[in-house]
């Protein structure tokens, strides 16, 4: 049976987008040691077919390298679209819509510490005199 599929990027595809948000264009070989780095090992061909699965979702862009064989990727979605699309489908799938229940399901666990409280406290506060981002 085929797996449905993901209106939002699956683990390793955030990964990769982790490592083009950080740094961009890279190569596949070029992000391969990144992960590597990160204790993530993939063969260079798994990491080829995932970034062209990426590229066919729209999650990245890629262009010819100068010599022609290969491709340099960087990400076509920012860190924050991602974010907000995985947040609001975790507010409706999981919250029924409400994003004040996320919220105090945060506050109410051990997800965050002191500090984390007291930024998001400023952060509300802010929102609420209307200054965003």
């Amino acid at each position: 049976m085929a797996r449905r599929k993901s209106r939002h990027p699956t683990e390793l595809e955030l990964e990769i987008l982790k490592v083009l948000w950080e740094e961009s264009p890279l190569t596949v070989k070029q992000v391969r040691q990144v992960l590597a780095d990160r204790f993530r090992t993939l063969a260079h061909t798994s990491l080829i077919t995932t970034l062209n699965v990426m590229f066919d979702k729209g999650y990245v862009l890629r262009e010819s390298v100068s010599e022609g064989k290969g491709y340099e990727f960087s990400p076509k979605l920012s860190r924050e679209e991602v974010s907000q699309g995985m947040v609001g489908d975790l507010v409706a799938r999981m919250f029924g819509g409400s994003a004040s229940a996320l919220m105090l399901s945060l506050l109410e666990s051990d997800q965050l510490n002191a500090d984390e409280h007291s930024e998001l406290k400023s952060a509300i506060e802010r929102y609420r005199r209307g200054e965003r981002k």
